[in-house]
């Protein structure tokens, strides 16, 4: 590099949006270095066909997940999440619009595809145009299964103790 060149790098400020995303990615690199856990962690996207349980049209059942992440069933049309020792089923369209919703890896969150509201990884609502948070299925975990009742779904509005109960934990 040229000496000319090179002073006029260095004589060049960077603007705090430069500076602030240098800094962000740094600390991300040195993060990952160290092996931090937890939210810096990836949480994978899978893809699941789940197991109709017999006798019964409503009921899906999957085997509990390993780990933390995001499944999704198509065929189901329904999103299976475990977080920090809990988990939930969600229906795969956003509550306000239908829209199809999804997990966005790098803000580990929810997101509608057409009008951006955004969630969490439990459901609950963050920001967008929804007015409350994704619709959850019945849930219970039983033998390494998880057993997802799609006839009784909660809403958070009309229904907000049903949806907050709408959760089993893991070990």
């Amino acid at each position: 590099m040229s000496t000319k060149l090179l002073t006029q790098v260095q004589e060049t400020p960077l603007c705090r949006r430069e500076f602030l995303q240098q800094c962000a990615t740094g600390a991300v690199v040195l993060g990952l270095g160290m092996g931090l856990p937890g939210k810096l962690g990836a949480r994978p996207v899978r893809w699941l066909d789940g197991a109709g349980v017999t006798g019964s049209e409503d009921q899906v059942t999957y085997p509990v997940p390993g780990e933390d992440g995001v499944s999704v069933d198509r065929g189901n049309e329904l999103i299976l999440v475990k977080d920090a020792g809990a988990v939930f089923a969600f229906a795969l369209s956003c509550p306000h619009q239908r829209s199809m919703l999804k997990w966005r890896e790098k803000d580990q969150q929810f997101r509608c595809t057409k009008h951006g509201s955004k969630y969490d990884p439990s459901g609950e609502y963050v920001s967008g145009r929804a007015t409350r948070g994704m619709d959850r299925y019945a849930v219970r975990v039983e033998a390494g299964q998880v057993f997802v009742d799609k006839s009784r779904i909660y809403l958070q509005d009309e229904d907000p103790a049903g949806w907050e109960a709408a959760v089993a934990t893991v070990g």
